[in-house]
């Protein structure tokens, strides 16, 4: 990874953009991107799109979310401890003893999550940390003083944690989910215009925003831009760590390629062209299987207006949703890669559809 590339990921990465306060963070994806598109596109909720070669008729899509899991401000007790409600998939196992930052009207306020000492446990009979027993303390006497700092209910809390690189091979952190994907669309942007690539189509650069919600950001900004076909790249789960079940999950692991899924949503015809590229390119790549849907970006675009041709290129990860989030560095490059090449072989008007008029036996007039 090049240092000016490392230096974007490690601000990106380290900025907190949680679910409906995503500003901050697409504010400095931006500021990357722009000496690599041509123009750009804000959408009401905050979804921003790097532009590329703009004004063509057919129209493609690579998109990944800007937003993180996050908790919010539930209700301040009379002695000044906070309890929380989950900002997306947030989970509430890790919390006890971590360090979050409150964003309040005045500012970040420290604070941490708190939980009784080992020493006052009954043995056999301790409770597990759940939604309703966490609680934040931020070092205050009482609530007076709590709203003295500024923190309001519904005020936005994130964990401190910073980006980090594990043996060489894997880089970590908290929000990899899936900021790591708006790092890679953002390369593959950077690629096309450093190597003087000219593509016959317009193409949208889209780093969108509340997926961990409900894939809204999606939703919104694909009916406004109406593709002809989406690449989408999120997160999947590294499935050889401990506690999975391959035969429920799939095997799946860092440093084997990107993975390709395969379902309803993602549409046969463009799963077979990233298969062909990877195989072209000798880009080593995985494969997974899901049912109804996706559970990602993909499925909003999919199903948006008269539908798109969409697939989903997923980079292998372990610990979702934690501060630990990891990924291989040689599965980002990968990711990118195909991304890259994939957009290079597209034809402008390619139809991806597998049932067309010319290739349908018509009825004659006796059988009709």
């Amino acid at each position: 990874m090049r240092k000016e590339s490392k230096k974007f990921l490690k601000e990106y990465l380290n900025n907190a953009s949680p679910t409906g306060h995503e500003h901050s963070g697409q504010q400095i994806w931006l500021d990357y991107i722009k000496p690599f598109t041509d123009d750009y596109i804000v959408d009401t909720y905050g979804t921003a799109v790097g532009v590329i070669n703009p004004g063509k008729d057919y129209k493609v899509v690579i998109e990944a979310h800007a937003d993180e899991i996050a908790w919010l401000v539930n209700y301040i007790t009379p002695e000044g401890y906070i309890y929380v409600i989950r900002n997306g998939g947030s989970d509430h196992q890790i919390a006890p003893s971590m360090r979050v930052n409150i964003h309040g009207d005045k500012g970040i306020v420290k604070g941490l999550f708190g939980w009784p000492a080992i020493h006052v446990r009954e043995p056999g009979k301790e409770e597990a940390p759940t939604l309703k027993n966490i609680f934040i303390d931020c070092g205050a006497k009482n609530k007076e003083e709590v709203l003295e700092m500024g923190i309001q209910v519904g005020s936005v809390i994130t964990f401190v944690d910073e980006m980090m690189e594990l043996n060489d091979t894997f880089v970590v952190g908290r929000a990899l989910d899936n900021r790591i994907g708006g790092f890679m669309i953002a390369e593959v942007a950077r690629h096309l215009k450093e190597n003087k690539k000219k593509l016959p189509f317009t193409l949208y650069v889209v780093n969108s925003v509340q997926e961990e919600i409900g894939l809204r950001g999606a939703e919104m900004i694909s009916r406004r831009l109406k593709p002809d076909v989406a690449i989408i790249t999120d997160v999947t789960h590294d499935t050889t760590s401990p506690m999975y079940n391959k035969k429920e999950q799939g095997d799946i692991a860092c440093g084997k390629g990107p993975t390709l899924t395969i379902g309803a949503a993602v549409h046969n015809n463009v799963f077979k062209m990233l298969v062909d590229v990877a195989e072209k390119n000798k880009i080593p790549y995985q494969r997974h299987a899901t049912s109804r849907s996706t559970g990602t970006d993909t499925d909003m675009f999919a199903y948006s207006a008269e539908g798109v041709a969409s697939a989903l290129i997923s980079l292998p990860l372990k610990y979702m949703h934690t501060t630990v989030e990891t990924v291989h560095k040689d599965d980002i490059e990968n990711v990118i890669k195909l991304m890259y090449e994939t957009l290079l072989q597209l034809k402008t008007g390619h139809d991806f559809r597998s049932v067309s008029y010319t290739h349908l036996t018509l009825p004659t007039n006796r059988e009709v």
